[in-house]
């Protein structure tokens, strides 16, 4: 009944077995594997949610234009007649004072949306190119717009 350790615990070396830290590192890189493109991807699927934000804000600007003017911007009066009366014909007789509108936005790539009225989809189109900044396109490139739906 001694008031000392037992002598096998005396030699025995704290820390972690090489085998112990091979079933560590095998253990994060398959949480790796399985974490980290779910987390590369969501930047692109932050964009694309900003996008169909940004779109149903202008159209339901364009909308508040129509029932103000009872027609919709032209193509050549584009998005910016959602900020400043337009000058060029059709010129609006109701346009709402400030706008409606405080500024127009920027899609997550920096370039400009584009409008058509009449649009090839509808009464018109609002769209962005996407990353690639031309038409048609896949994934991050792909073009998105009014018709293409929430």
């Amino acid at each position: 009944m001694g008031s000392g350790p037992l002598k096998s615990e005396e030699t025995r070396e704290d820390g972690f077995s090489l085998l112990e830290l091979m079933v560590v590192v095998v253990i994060m890189s398959i949480l790796a594997l399985v974490i980290v493109p779910r987390i590369i991807d969501r930047p692109d699927q932050a964009r694309a949610a900003r996008v169909k934000a940004d779109i149903a804000t202008l159209e339901s600007a364009i909308n508040l234009y129509k029932l103000d003017n009872l027609r919709f911007p032209t193509t050549e009066q584009g998005l910016k007649a959602l900020v400043n009366a337009p000058v060029t014909e059709p010129v609006p007789v109701n346009f709402a004072s400030g706008g409606y509108i405080d500024r127009l936005p920027a899609d997550p790539w920096g370039a400009e949306y584009q409008y058509l009225s009449p649009g090839v989809h509808g009464d018109f189109d609002i769209f962005t190119f996407g990353a690639d900044g031309v038409t048609g396109g896949d994934g991050v490139n792909a073009d998105i717009g009014s018709w293409t739906g929430g």
